[in-house]
């Protein structure tokens, strides 16, 4: 890279699922990287391969507090994105993503710095119109479980627009759709890495409802080009959907898995949650003409190298348990002296 490409990019949330990928590449493309993270949902693991480097540097910090960094672009990636831990504190949840907003603005407009709003395809709630474009409004229950995530992120949109229209900051917004791969948490709620983690334990996939609403799963690397993409086009001030248009069942989806995981688990059904949407699906139209974009890999492929990593995951869980009950027998007092001729019966 010329020393008159390489910039400064701040990337909140950077030490999560998608965070951590994003901050991978951009240092592999000889930026300069400041990872921000508070470690809610986040992983020092996610980025464990990166401290080491002169471009990378990661700093510990909540972004509902106010940050003095000079930086020539900003990815506000920081909110938890699962259900299971959004809804667990709604309250902080609904914070991160508009003092978050409003802080990471006010950098932007104090060092001209770009900023991208990760944003998310929860704004158009459940759904009246399908797939779903960028101007369509949203469907959106503002009392709801699920609404101090999507109104939260509604609210960043409208701040972002505003910054944009009175200060003249210089503003993308990426509306994102479901999207999978290595890092996820085993625990985060979400349909992917649920069935992934069920199937591998041996446990009944937990299909909720009937298993006919659909969603559109983009793998990781492809969305991380998609953000790259956004960000250096000049596609200013208007959002963007970035996801994968070919939409599945969930029973679909869990069967893929099963079949992706050769596990013979059994598949359960449970009651649908609040507003859980019954349909999902980006109209990517505006990422191709503006960006020259769309997803690549195959729900097949990604799918694969997602069940490798949660495999590895396992392995190493199952290795730390061994290593860390080893102690424990060294620990044991020896045998009298006229047994210790005898076989270890251990």
């Amino acid at each position: 890279m010329r020393e008159d490409d390489r910039k400064r990019i701040l990337v909140t949330g950077g030490a999560g699922f998608l965070g951590s990928h994003l901050c991978e590449r951009l240092v592999e493309l000889g930026h300069d990287v400041l990872c921000v993270d508070n470690f809610y949902t986040g992983s020092k693991e996610n980025i464990a391969r990166l401290l080491p480097l002169c471009n990378f540097e990661l700093l510990r910090h909540d972004v509902t507090f106010p940050l003095y960094v000079e930086v020539d672009q900003i990815y506000n990636l920081a909110c938890p994105a699962s259900p299971v831990h959004y809804q667990s504190d709604p309250v902080q949840t609904t914070k991160t993503s508009v003092h978050g907003a409003i802080n990471m603005l006010g950098l932007a407009k104090r060092v001209k710095a770009r900023i991208l709003q990760a944003s998310t395809s929860e704004v158009y709630g459940d759904p009246d119109n399908h797939p779903q474009r960028e101007s369509y409004w949203g469907h959106v229950n503002p009392v709801g479980r699920r609404a101090c995530y999507d109104e939260g992120k509604r609210c960043a949109e409208t701040l972002f627009m505003d910054y944009h229209r009175q200060h003249g900051v210089d503003v993308r917004i990426a509306r994102i759709f479901n999207t999978y791969g290595p890092r996820m948490h085993p625990s985060d709620g979400r349909v992917v890495s649920n069935f992934i983690s069920q199937a591998l334990n041996g446990a009944p996939l937990t299909l909720y409802g009937d298993g006919s609403q659909t969603r559109s799963f983009c793998y990781v690397d492809d969305l991380v080009d998609g953000l790259i993409r956004l960000m250096d086009s000049s596609a200013a001030a208007t959002p963007v959907n970035l996801g994968n248009p070919c939409e599945c069942t969930m029973r679909a989806i869990a069967s893929e898995i099963l079949q992706a995981t050769g596990s013979a688990s059994a598949i359960e059904t449970r009651p649908l949650p609040e507003d859980d949407p019954r349909q999902r699906c980006p109209d990517i139209t505006l990422a191709r003409t503006l960006l020259q974009w769309s997803p690549s890999t195959t729900l097949s492929q990604g799918l694969r190298l997602t069940v490798a990593y949660f495999v590895s995951r396992l392995a190493e869980r199952v290795r730390r348990q061994k290593m860390s009950a080893r102690p424990a027998a060294l620990a044991k007092p020896a045998e009298p002296a006229q047994h210790q001729g005898a076989p270890d019966a251990s």
